[in-house]
């Protein structure tokens, strides 16, 4: 122990002393076996534990064991900190500990006899550090006497600034080596470089590489190329052909990469002519592009569809006599098949035959799959016989792009088979691969084999119910399919393969269709039956009985959605409103517009501006109701039936008459409104001005308690 003199200053005593969570100790040597208390260690025996004989393959987690909790911050700091030297420890621990900079933290740093750079460097590197104080920290240690920073910890500091974000701060490093006596090296400006070109910051890039020419630091050729590829990955291909430029200024020899990044570059923007130029300077430099330079080409080309590209570079490659891989096969075939030039395709497809290159289950699937939708099933065929024979299994998109091709020319026999093939293989068939069969089938009225086709696939463990659902709403896409949906409906119903979402699915087509009166008929069938409409069914129903004018039955079917206290659609809302609004029931319609914005989440636009509408309709000013009405228009929509009577229902409440038929005379000068509609809104201003009136003097009666007075004079006014 030391004098008791000396037991005011802090020292390091490297012993077995009992470690504690915060204070680790070390084992042994003086940097080795360290040895630190986890607050959250689990032993081995506890019940927790997961022994060996319980482990199950199933539940296991390549993260870690499954259904365990976050580790919390102080053990992920421990299990980082066990990396650290014992004094750089100490200094992160203190920083953990304050948590900001100020006189007990600088206490505990001067407590350190010595700061060495190696030191800075390992407590920068450390990846929980906050900016700031990391910020300080560099800044201390470069105050200290006898010490001076040296390159690694000016790369530590830049390191840590763009873990947290600050890259634009990183980007100063050369400048702050450059003030402390430390130039900037090519090492610097390349940590920087490949940060911003990792986080695809391509500009920064570029910025960094200006600063360079500032101090005069020449690129050598690999971080040349790291940068002109940070400005092609980023679409500054402009820049990067700039740099290429000082490239060749500072007397640099291009390497193949350097020309593959241009080429690259060139060829996602369809620069063709450029492209072939610098192929001519690669010979030149006996940098002869080989293989997987032509199929990085053809990639990008594919990606960007310019297949008129791809063909020249095809052609430039066989004219250098560089065989094609499987890779540029596969890739340029794909992307033939994707742009409905499967002839050429195949072309090449029997160009690999030839070779006996081996072709991958890919190629087979693009190729069978476009000559399937193309109508040639015949040749989709015969390269699926070709695919088994090749030992590969086909797998089920290749089974549902022929299934579907046979059903469109008509082979629903063959389609059937192949069907049957997938439930033999296993692979599972789901509704893409039936769907044809029943389409083709309901098509030409085959409905027991449609009832055939159901059995077959609850014996699969289909849902019915949801499959079913797919293919009406398939079937109704198309107008000219909609009865036809209909009679596969009446039959399948008798079968009882129907359900709520099936009619739900058939009212709206018939709607939409104009056939309200059938819808009607299925939803007046639907509430007959033992099934419960749901409030998707009363939605469409309010929409039929507007579009037939019976507002009322539709006023029913609200209500009745509200019993079950649940929402109506928004199409519901919108018709329900304009049926309202067209017999005169206004104050009701506005009821409507608020509580659907109250219960929708995006509301109809046209309910936000109508509420806008009575807001502005409180000053009293025609104009300023106008400058509403302008920005919906600007907003592309013509004002309907509600907005009209959102402002007869603003101006009576809050307004007058004179400044809503202002409003409606200037909608009638900018010819929205036509001399009728003038009319009819007059009246119904007038009218609804009324009956505002006519109640507003009931209430004033009622409230002075002249009503009954009234009553027993025989007065009969009151009477309703």
């Amino acid at each position: 122990m030391p004098p008791k003199s000396a037991q005011s200053k802090p020292y390091f005593f490297y012993g077995h002393r009992k470690p504690t969570q915060h204070r680790p100790t070390v084992q042994g040597g003086l940097f080795s076996n360290r040895q630190t208390i986890n607050p959250n260690r689990t032993t081995k025996n506890s019940p927790s534990s997961v022994t060996q004989g319980d482990f199950q393959l199933q539940k296991w987690d390549q993260d870690g064991v499954s259904g365990q909790q976050s580790r919390d911050p102080s053990q992920e700091f421990f299990s980082l900190a066990q990396r650290l030297s014992p004094i750089a420890r100490y200094i992160v621990d203190s920083f953990r500990k304050h948590g900001n900079w100020g006189a007990p933290l600088l206490a505990d740093l001067n407590s350190l006899r010595r700061v060495t750079p190696k030191l800075v460097t390992e407590v920068l590197k450390h990846p929980n550090l906050d900016p700031k104080i990391s910020s300080k920290f560099f800044y201390w240690a470069g105050k200290q006497k006898g010490y001076r920073h040296d390159f690694s910890c000016y790369n530590a500091f830049a390191y840590g600034l763009n873990r947290a974000n600050q890259f634009r701060t990183a980007d100063q490093v050369p400048e702050l080596m450059h003030m402390q006596g430390k130039p900037p090296s090519e090492k610097q400006f390349e940590i920087l470089i490949r940060m911003h070109g990792d986080a695809n910051r391509g500009l920064r890039v570029y910025y960094v590489y200006e600063k360079m020419k500032k101090f005069g630091v020449k690129p050598r050729v690999f971080l040349y190329n790291r940068i002109m590829d940070a400005l092609v990955k980023t679409n500054h291909l402009d820049l990067a052909i700039s740099v290429y430029d000082d490239f060749k200024k500072d007397g640099l020899v291009e390497e193949s990469m350097t020309f593959m990044i241009l080429i690259k570059g060139l060829c996602k923007l369809g620069r063709m002519d450029e492209v072939f130029e610098l192929l001519g300077r690669m010979r030149e430099n006996r940098c002869k592009p080989d293989v997987f330079a032509y199929t990085a080409m053809v990639k990008i080309l594919v990606a960007e569809r310019n297949l008129d590209g791809c063909s020249k570079v095809w052609k430039e490659m066989q004219q250098d006599a560089v065989e094609p891989d499987v890779i540029a096969y596969s890739t340029f075939i794909t992307g033939l098949c994707k742009n409905n030039q499967v002839d050429k395709g195949y072309e090449l497809f029997k160009e690999m035959k030839q070779k006996n290159i081996l072709i991958d289950r890919g190629i087979y699937g693009s190729l069978i799959e476009s000559f399937a939708a193309n109508g040639k099933v015949g040749l989709a065929c015969d390269l699926l016989k070709d695919l088994i024979d090749s030992g590969y299994r086909a797998a089920l998109a290749i089974y549902n792009s022929i299934i579907e091709g046979l059903c469109n020319a008509k082979r629903t026999d063959r389609a059937y088979k192949l069907f049957q093939i997938t439930v033999q293989e296993d692979l599972c068939p789901d509704f893409s691969t039936v769907k044809p069969i029943l389409v083709s089938y309901a098509e030409s009225k085959k409905m027991d084999e449609i009832c055939k086709l159901l059995e077959e696939l609850q014996r699969l463990s289909h849902c019915i119910s949801d499959d079913l659902s797919k293919f009406f709403t398939y079937m109704v896409e198309k107008d000219d399919r909609i009865m036809i949906a209909l009679e596969v409906f009446e039959y399948l119903k008798v079968k009882h393969y129907c359900g709520v979402p099936i009619y739900n699915i058939l009212m709206v087509a018939l709607y939409q269709n104009g056939e309200v009166n059938k819808a009607l008929t299925l939803f007046s069938e639907l509430r007959s039956s033992d099934y419960e409409p749901d409030s998707s069914t009363y939605s469409n129903a309010v929409q039929c009985f507007v579009e037939l004018g019976d507002v009322q039955e539709a006023s029913i079917c609200y209500n009745r959605i509200k019993e079950m206290s649940l929402i109506p659609s928004v199409a519901a809302y919108r018709s329900l409103v304009i049926g309202l609004c067209k017999i005169g029931q206004i104050d009701p319609a506005m009821m409507l517009i608020r509580d659907c914005l109250s219960n929708v989440a995006s509301g109809p636009i046209e309910f936000k501006y109508i509420l806008t509408i009575i807001h502005v309709c409180k000053m009293n000013d025609a104009e300023k109701v106008m400058k509403v009405l302008d920005e919906l228009l600007e907003e592309g929509f013509s004002p309907d039936n509600a907005v009209y009577c959102a402002v007869i229902y603003g101006m009576c409440k809050h307004g007058t008459i004179e400044e809503a038929q202002k409003v409606f005379a200037s909608m009638r000068k900018r010819k929205h409104l036509t001399e009728a509609d003038l009319v009819v809104y007059d009246e119904m201003l007038i009218d609804h001005m009324k009956k505002k009136t006519a109640d507003l003097l009931l209430s004033g009666l009622k409230f002075f308690g002249l009503e009954s007075k009234l009553k027993a004079k025989g007065c009969t006014l009151l009477a309703g």
